[in-house]
């Protein structure tokens, strides 16, 4: 069964995406813990960051690093942070977070709670610097 993150990037589930090539796909994170926090999925499923191969690899990391000085761009912030978890989405994923201090990078505080159009204008800001 294909990973929720296979389904957004097929088009079955709809996301706020930010980026995407032939390879990669960045979207917002619908439960953020900062304005502008994105996820950065190879379109290949793979659950575990280190079982991809090594261009894969590479590859998202170029990629993630292209969708993270957008990020710098668009929203105001001293560094974007970045995490690799995973375990909640058995689907490769990095987070990029946008961070004026280290304690925004805590994933286990409460959720922002952020309206759809809010979403989607943070999405476009964050889609035009890719340009």
């Amino acid at each position: 069964m294909a990973s929720i993150f296979s389904r957004i990037v097929a088009g079955e589930i709809p996301c706020y995406k930010v980026a995407e090539d032939e390879n990669y796909f960045a979207f917002l994170d619908i439960s953020p813990v900062a304005k502008g926090h994105t996820l950065v999925i190879p379109k290949q499923e793979v659950d575990y960051i280190f079982d991809l191969d090594d261009e894969t690899y590479v590859g998202l990391t170029r990629f993630a690093k292209r969708v993270a000085k957008a990020i710098e761009k668009a929203i105001p912030c001293k560094r974007v942070g970045v995490a690799v978890m995973g375990l909640e989405v058995p689907h490769t994923h990095i987070h990029l977070v946008p961070i004026n201090k280290e304690a925004d990078m805590n994933f286990f505080r409460d959720k922002l709670s952020l309206e759809s159009t809010e979403m989607q204008a943070i999405a476009e800001a964050i889609a035009r610097e890719m340009e």
